[in-house]
């Protein structure tokens, strides 16, 4: 099973990001997606930003994985 888990696009710099999940902010890879901008809510997997997503998304997602923590 593979996981992804949501971010928040802090900063862009060519094909990389600072993300900000849950708090904890990470350097990750987002040359798979072209029109990310600082603020940007993306699904990170292995390091890598594999797709746009929206805040309610992020917002679910959060809530899921309080609930299995």
């Amino acid at each position: 099973m593979c996981v992804g888990l949501p971010a928040r696009v802090m900063k862009i710099d060519g094909g990389r990001a600072v993300v900000d999940a849950s708090g904890a902010q990470k350097e990750i890879s987002s040359e798979l997606l072209s029109d990310l901008e600082p603020g940007d809510y993306v699904m990170v997997h292995a390091g890598i930003a594999i797709a746009k997503i929206g805040s309610d998304d992020m917002s679910e997602s959060d809530q899921i994985l309080d609930s299995l923590l």
